[in-house]
């Protein structure tokens, strides 16, 4: 059995390297893929619409992510309706709030009731999130990303809020809730175990799935085989004056 063949929640691979995104699309448990301005820009893509489009020749068959950009809802729309346009499997994102914390509620309905899958993200509230179930229609596929990660950054326990959350989107089935911006594997077995619909995660969590299970004496003596074998390498040494343990 693989180690995740249990997990019942969808696994999205979240990033900006071409060579990565490859790399997960050629593992079928990946279910879909994100990706956000500040990620491409730390990869350095300088052509938004050029990347998307490279990144849809290598996923043509499941559900990827691209964020609009502007800060004013109306050019957030036009930014949307184009993006939208680059293919069937892209979902659309929209932030919950502007740069001015003005709720994007509005907007999210116009673009939902049109038929746009929207990935409405940087949620942490939840009556943000109950604002953004409000405004989705009940006809259009969306997912609403709620950033556990940056929750628990703050000192909070988010399997609660995604609990919560959870309960608060069940008049809306077509509604998924995505954990985001996981930090460690343990969060994957949190989301799945609380039944979060998707979570996504950056390619070093991903490669971590290989050690679910794993028998922890097993990595104890790995660990102190480690710290051994780079001691070693390093050339390190201690001169020792020989002395006794008094009783």
């Amino acid at each position: 059995m693989s180690k995740h063949s249990d997990l019942k929640i969808k696994i999205f691979a979240d990033g900006a390297d071409l060579a990565g995104i490859k790399d997960m699309y050629a593992k079928p448990w990946i279910k879909g893929f994100t990706t956000n301005p500040t990620l491409m820009r730390k990869a350095g893509i300088t052509d938004y619409k050029a990347f998307a489009q490279e990144v849809l020749r290598v996923v043509s068959d499941r559900p990827v992510s691209f964020e609009v950009f502007a800060d004013e809802f109306d050019e957030m729309e036009a930014q949307a309706m184009e993006i939208n346009s680059w293919g069937p499997n892209v979902n659309v994102k929209i932030p919950v709030t502007n740069t001015k914390r003005q709720f994007a509620g509005p907007l999210i309905q116009r673009l939902s009731e049109a038929g746009v899958q929207l990935n409405i993200t940087a949620v942490l509230t939840l009556d943000q999130v109950k604002g953004i179930a409000d405004h989705l229609s009940s006809k259009t596929p969306a997912i609403v990303s709620i950033f556990a990660g940056r929750i628990a950054d703050t000192g909070t326990d988010p399997v609660p809020v995604m609990r919560q959350a959870l309960s608060i989107m069940k008049d809306k089935p077509k509604a998924e809730l995505l954990w985001a911006s996981p930090r460690e594997l343990l969060n994957i077995v949190q989301a799945d175990e609380i039944g979060c619909h998707i979570i996504t995660a950056t390619n070093d969590i991903l490669n971590k799935l290989s050690l679910r299970g794993k028998d922890h004496g097993d990595y104890s003596l790995e660990t102190v085989q480690m710290f051994y074998k780079d001691a070693s390498a390093a050339g390190y040494t201690i001169s020792c004056v020989k002395r006794t343990v008094s009783a």
